[in-house]
């Protein structure tokens, strides 16, 4: 089953959009190979994807499913620099790390790594940010013709490093939280009731962050 969602997977855009009622590309690659969903639920891929799809597992082609979109011409972020705020929400929502800048500082949007996901624009407090068309004249290619496999490879390498160093920072980030709190674990022995209570609820979160953390460490090992 994991090699048909490693097929699946890779004739997927990897735009990352989440049109699809899925988190990621993966995702739902994987909830096609185990049945889970049908393979109309790509608009970046299009009709194409559609039939890329239809061939790998034997399923009949289908339109696409209009409750996730329509296919269109590739659209790339444009944050307008003059109203741009600094906030760095759009950096923090965009999946393949292609905006760059700083907290208080302008921010601007690698064009040529831009997946026209869209997830950057909701964020935005001060509706900066436009999508524009990724090339001049009306008649813009679509679905696959406007994505080639190398650009979508690119981006899927982008996309699992930015999870990657998530779960770094996140892990990191438990380890902290449960040095910090160790100690006051032990203060806790002997307490009144209520305090024990509360002690009892930080124990809880300590415990949640080394399950998060050993649970990370069995998956890298």
């Amino acid at each position: 089953m994991s090699t048909l969602a490693d097929a699946i997977d890779a004739a997927l855009p990897q735009t990352q959009c989440t049109r699809c009622g899925y988190p990621d590309c993966r995702g739902y690659a994987q909830a096609i190979a185990v049945g889970e969903t049908n393979i109309d639920r790509c608009p970046p891929g299009g009709a194409e994807g559609i039939a890329k799809l239809a061939a790998l597992t034997g399923r009949p082609r289908v339109p696409l499913d209009p409750a996730c979109g329509s296919e269109g011409p590739l659209r790339l972020a444009v944050i307008d620099e003059a109203a741009c705020i600094g906030c760095t929400l759009c950096i923090k929502a965009c999946p393949v790390d292609c905006i760059v800048g700083a907290a208080k500082l302008m921010h601007t949007v690698i064009a040529a790594q831009c997946t026209g996901c869209e997830l950057c624009v909701p964020v935005c407090p001060v509706d900066c940010i436009s999508m524009e068309p990724a090339g001049p004249g009306p008649n813009q290619p679509t679905g696959w013709a406007a994505w080639s496999a190398a650009q979508a490879e690119a981006a899927r390498s982008r996309y699992r490093a930015r999870d990657e160093r998530a779960r770094r920072l996140q892990g990191e980030h438990d380890e902290r939280l449960a040095a910090r709190a160790a100690p006051r674990a032990e203060e806790s022995e002997g307490k009144p009731d209520a305090a024990a209570t509360a002690d009892a609820g930080r124990s809880a979160v300590i415990e949640a962050a080394l399950a998060r953390a050993r649970s990370r460490l069995a998956q890298d090992g």
